[in-house]
């Protein structure tokens, strides 16, 4: 015979039996939701600090991606011109005061690839009669400052120009020294800024500084096209971080279905508010080349 006791037990197992497998799940779905809080709790904490630690390194890893997009942007335009040999090309140099009146100068450029170092350049002054004779040789240099001369007919003599005057004006233009010849990736640091359109095509921002000593800028911003990687503009910054000049090129054409060479270059000086223009003409990319004139003794002998 049951105890009152008892029978209230088992009437409560029936009860909770006859009340369904519903009830009996949902039992021990809060028993085990309960327990579960305490398993699921530290697996959202580590997500947590999983996702913080993702944006850390995300933010990091952006930080010193715009050093090398940047640099690499610079390597692969080095590399899309390597391999040119040689070319010549007939400039016209015009030369505005801030009143717009212009000079104008004719020349002529001669450019030797060398393997392994820096191109050498040579530009000749053909006319008007003060500066003709007048030849300028630059050795360029990978890693270290270029060397230039400068050849004056009315002394007759071949002037070394040091590293530390490259930022001095190329016979009275607003091009200074160190704005002539190639750029050599080493002698920069680089930092993508930006990709923007500019015209109907998308350009990189590029910002370059200097890595050695005697350069009359702190920085520059260079625009290239995102496709052939062309220089459109240059913005130079002086040592106090002012914006000093501006250059922009024009009318690009592709020699020997890979090389491009700007139809027109425009350097403005936004201080004195002189501006020089450079047209480029008649180039020839494999023209024969006596390598005895990229020196200072063929400076002397320069017709």
């Amino acid at each position: 015979m049951q105890t009152r006791s008892e029978t209230k037990r088992v009437m409560w197992q029936k009860k909770v039996s006859f009340s369904g497998s519903g009830t009996a799940c949902s039992i021990r779905g809060s028993v085990a939701s309960a327990a579960g809080i305490h398993r699921v709790w530290p697996t959202m904490l580590s997500a947590g600090l999983l996702v913080l630690t993702g944006i850390f390194f995300i933010a990091e890893a952006g930080a010193q991606s715009a050093a090398e997009k940047g640099m690499q942007i610079a390597r692969d335009a080095y590399a899309a011109d390597d391999g040119f040999e040689n070319f010549t090309a007939d400039l016209t140099m015009l030369l505005r005061n801030k009143q717009g009146q212009e000079h104008k100068r004719n020349l002529r450029i001669k450019v030797l690839e060398v393997k392994g170092d820096g191109d050498k350049s040579l530009f000749i002054f053909d006319n008007p009669r003060d500066v003709k004779g007048t030849a300028m040789l630059i050795h360029g240099r990978r890693d270290q400052a270029d060397d230039l001369w400068l050849y004056l007919p009315a002394l007759k003599r071949v002037k070394r120009i040091s590293s530390s005057n490259r930022s001095g004006s190329f016979v009275g233009s607003e091009f200074a020294y160190e704005d002539l010849g190639r750029s050599e990736v080493k002698k920069f640091t680089y930092t993508w800024l930006r990709d923007e359109p500019c015209g109907s095509m998308s350009c990189t921002v590029n910002e370059l500084r200097p890595t050695q000593k005697g350069s009359g800028y702190s920085r520059q911003l260079v625009w290239r096209d995102t496709d052939e990687l062309r220089i459109w503009k240059i913005e130079y910054y002086d040592r106090k971080n002012s914006h000093l000049k501006t250059l922009t090129n024009g009318d690009f054409k592709q020699h020997r279905g890979k090389f491009w060479r700007p139809g027109q270059s425009n350097m403005v000086n936004h201080v004195t508010g002189k501006s020089t223009e450079l047209v480029w003409e008649n180039y020839d990319f494999g023209a024969r080349l006596n390598k005895q004139e990229f020196s200072q003794t063929g400076l002397r002998r320069i017709r």
